[in-house]
């Protein structure tokens, strides 16, 4: 009786800490035109509109999560470049912990984004310092969560990192 105690006593303690959510994935800066149609191979276009998005797999659903009143800790790489900045603005500005976001030597991650009259889009991912996301970053993102916390992956980072979360 006095184990089953201990058990429930413990379960009512981690049930009422607020769990954390380290998300380990991408952040990027979204580059987005629009144009009346979409370019066929080889051919060119005039856009219409053009807008800069700090984006990413990762980065956006660790806001997600902020913004839903989540305790989040993100984990990836920026690069050293202008778009650093502002790609993590949006995550910082939430209250997100983003002590285990490294700035990798090179450019930030970008997606350029070409989007139709009709809602239809093409797009590129450059993975740049996202790509530089290792097997020791997961480690280490791994080694700072606590039982009942919450890991969130995606596959815009590098496999190996993947795995070894």
């Amino acid at each position: 009786m006095i184990a089953s105690g201990k058990v429930a006593a413990l379960l009512e303690f981690y049930t009422d800490m607020p769990a954390m959510i380290t998300v380990f994935g991408s952040i990027n800066m979204d580059l987005v035109a629009t144009a009346k149609r979409l370019p066929k191979p080889g051919e060119t276009v005039t856009g219409e509109t053009f807008s800069t998005a700090a984006g990413g797999k990762g980065a956006n659903q660790a806001l997600a999560a902020r913004r839903a009143g989540a305790t989040v800790k993100m984990a990836g790489a920026a690069g050293d470049d202008t778009f650093a900045a502002p790609a993590l603005t949006l995550l910082r500005d939430a209250g997100t912990d983003l002590s285990l976001v490294k700035t990798a030597p090179g450019p930030t991650g970008t997606a350029v984004i070409l989007i139709g009259e009709g809602g239809e889009n093409m797009i590129s991912v450059i993975p740049a310092a996202n790509g530089e996301v290792s097997a020791s970053d997961a480690a280490k993102a791994v080694a700072e969560m606590s039982a009942g916390d919450i890991l969130m992956l995606q596959f815009e980072i590098p496999a190996p990192a993947i795995e070894a979360a």
